[in-house]
């Protein structure tokens, strides 16, 4: 399947997702995800006219950004470690994985340095699995009231990864917890704007993500394809 065939099969998904939930389709945005494919085939994802990449690693990214950094709007999605921040900051313009203490204090002091405001997503670990990384739900609370103070930090919304299921249909709780604490969090007012954005969904189970309320889908294989044999890989 060619990836022009992708992209009207993805968007046919999407809007008939948003239709069985009685969404608008322009409330959905998609996140290209790059880490498995090629420099080549980034570009090709952008000069379909897919806006946003997303991608999971620096090391994997930095040619890609050097690239076609100019092109498109950039998010960063994956686990960021304290010590990477200095080669994201002010190239991604969203960071989707804030998931600890030390890690907004970086981002806050680089952000400030170079005189911009990162936006961020709280990273919340919904499933409960241990290996995945993220805030657990009963700590958002107290860990917006922490960062509240860093003005370089702008936290916009909140963003889970689902287990892998065969049947889409079990990841529904997920989804669905990830909104209700977004909505829970918000009716305790602790940021200055209320969160707006769900990032949530990849390509097993993003139109129960849709469902459910995600404004952000990140999806890899189904949009972009897979390069198995690539460096990217």
């Amino acid at each position: 399947m060619s990836l022009e065939e992708r992209i009207q099969l993805v968007n046919q998904k999407i809007e008939a997702a948003c239709q069985r939930s009685g969404r608008q389709r322009e409330d959905v945005n998609v996140i290209a995800v790059t880490k498995y494919v090629s420099l080549e085939t980034t570009g090709a994802v952008l000069d379909h006219g897919l806006e946003h990449i997303g991608e999971n690693r620096w090391q994997d990214a930095q040619a890609k950004w050097e690239a076609f950094g100019q092109q498109g709007t950039w998010h960063f999605i994956g686990h960021l470690q304290t010590n990477k921040v200095k080669d994201v900051i002010g190239k991604f313009r969203y960071i989707h994985s804030l998931d600890r203490l030390s890690l907004a204090k970086e981002l806050d002091k680089k952000a400030a340095s170079l005189g911009i405001q990162v936006e961020t997503l709280l990273q919340v670990n919904i499933s409960g699995e241990e290996s995945k990384f993220g805030l657990q739900p009963e700590q958002a609370s107290s860990f917006l009231r922490e960062i509240s103070s860093f003005n370089n930090l702008k936290v916009i919304g909140l963003m889970t990864m689902a287990p892998h299921e065969e049947d889409p249909e079990l990841t529904r709780p997920v989804f669905r917890g990830l909104r209700e604490l977004r909505d829970h969090l918000n009716g305790q007012a602790l940021t200055a704007e209320p969160l707006t954005e769900l990032s949530m969904g990849m390509s097993n189970d993003f139109e129960v993500a849709i469902e459910e309320g995600a404004t952000w889908v990140r999806l890899g294989s189904i949009l972009v394809g897979k390069e198995e044999g690539s460096q990217w890989a």
